[in-house]
């Protein structure tokens, strides 16, 4: 099945969600409101939303119980973009002006910060302490995660391990909650969430890799901002981890990094993509993101037979084969 097959099947679960969304961002400050409903708007793949949804079908599926969990996760993936295009002084995603583009980076992160406190007040309209710490105790994971990757700016020494230590935090938590709080908020058996959970964390590192990957190969119409754009904020990530491993092709690469950084990112880049293209780095983190989709599907072994469960499977494949 194609995940746009699974959207059309979860169409009418998907828009209430979306509806709910912009409700839950409408506030009486005009420029607050028109910042978030920007974001809002340039869409996404509302991929946190979907993996709640279904694993709530693995309990007793209430969409007005499980909405709680759903907007707030998508709230704050979208929160931490609009702090992330701060950082990394985007102008453009998903081929759109970013807010701090469009405004201001003091706008953007007023917005960013408005979001993420939206996200945890609606969260506590469900008496579940659980639930509330475990969404409370991503948002500092997803913080470390990020002063991690600033940490680690344009350091050609780091491992491939230092690498995966800062995607789980920053990405892979907030899916492998998804998964697990849209199994708790619905009672799942304590087992199933476990198993969701393990699911949505190799889903999310997946995720990450393959990103990594096409900021590298893809194109700016596919991927909707320009390619490189992680190395022009300093940001290297598996497939130059792992290109920088080939003796022959490390110099090379240290002098683009170098240059790239004594530029401040603001240089012609196509010598450092271009090395990257022709190394061994981007075959082997695909075999990286292969490794955990396999990882993912194997975590949903014994898990009722439900539509949901195929559903899942069909997530994962298009995680893992994703030019977009």
């Amino acid at each position: 099945m194609k995940l746009l097959d699974l959207y059309a099947k979860l169409k009418k679960d998907i828009g209430y969600i979306e509806k709910e969304l912009e409700r839950s961002i409408d506030v009486d400050h005009p420029l607050l409101r028109e910042a978030s409903l920007h974001l809002l708007k340039a869409g996404g793949k509302r991929l946190r939303p979907v993996v709640v949804l279904l694993g709530a079908k693995f309990g007793k599926y209430d969409l007005e119980k499980i909405k709680h969990v759903a907007v707030p996760l998508e709230l704050i993936h979208m929160a931490s973009l609009v702090h992330d295009d701060v950082i990394d002084d985007a102008s453009t995603r998903r081929g759109q002006l970013t807010v701090r583009s469009k405004w201001d980076n003091r706008i953007a992160m007023y917005t960013g910060d408005y979001i993420f406190a939206r996200a945890l007040n609606i969260v506590t309209r469900l008496p579940n302490p659980e639930i509330h710490q475990i969404m409370s105790k991503t948002l500092v994971e997803m913080s470390i995660g990020e002063m991690e990757q600033i940490r680690f700016f344009f350091h050609a020494g780091q491992s491939v391990r230092d690498y995966l230590l800062r995607i789980r935090r920053k990405t892979a938590l907030l899916i492998a909650n998804s998964c697990q709080l849209g199994a708790l908020a619905a009672e799942a058996p304590e087992k199933s969430c476990r198993q969701l959970y393990s699911f949505g964390y190799n889903v999310g590192m997946a995720f990450q890799v393959r990103d990594d990957i096409l900021d590298l190969c893809g194109t700016e119409k596919e991927i909707g901002k320009p390619p490189g754009s992680d190395i022009r904020q300093g940001n290297i990530t598996i497939p130059v981890i792992f290109a920088l491993q080939d003796d022959k092709l490390r110099p090379r690469l240290l002098d683009e990094i170098a240059r790239i950084e004594a530029a401040d990112g603001q240089t012609d880049i196509s010598g450092f993509l271009n090395l990257i293209r022709g190394s061994d780095g981007i075959r082997r983190a695909e075999e990286v993101a292969s490794k955990y989709i396999d990882k993912a599907i194997h975590a949903l072994e014994g898990l009722p037979d439900i539509q949901a469960k195929k559903d899942l499977i069909s997530v994962a494949h298009f995680v893992g084969n994703r030019s977009y």
